[in-house]
């Protein structure tokens, strides 16, 4: 499956120069390994796309909401942070 998300100028270079190796999204749609992230360039201040895209295949997911790892206490206090590694 195919899926159209936007992203932000400074986040797409990143993606697009290799330094960002992963996506932080609501998941409020399903997504799974094997499927393709098309992602869009956004600039938020003309609210519109600039015309660049980047396609990826998804190698992994997880839903944050599902992880128990942390009290919830220290999740409160300190959030998640997301890491990506090659």
């Amino acid at each position: 499956m195919r899926h159209e998300k936007k992203t932000w100028p400074a986040y797409f270079q990143k993606i697009l120069d290799g330094e960002k190796t992963f996506e932080v999204r609501l998941a409020d749609w399903d997504c799974k390994e094997g499927d393709v992230l098309v992602l869009k360039e956004w600039d938020p201040a003309t609210k519109e796309y600039t015309g660049r895209e980047i396609e990826k295949k998804v190698t992994y997911t997880v839903k944050t909401k599902d992880l128990k790892f942390f009290p919830e206490q220290d999740v409160e206090k300190y959030g998640f942070q997301v890491i990506g590694f090659r």
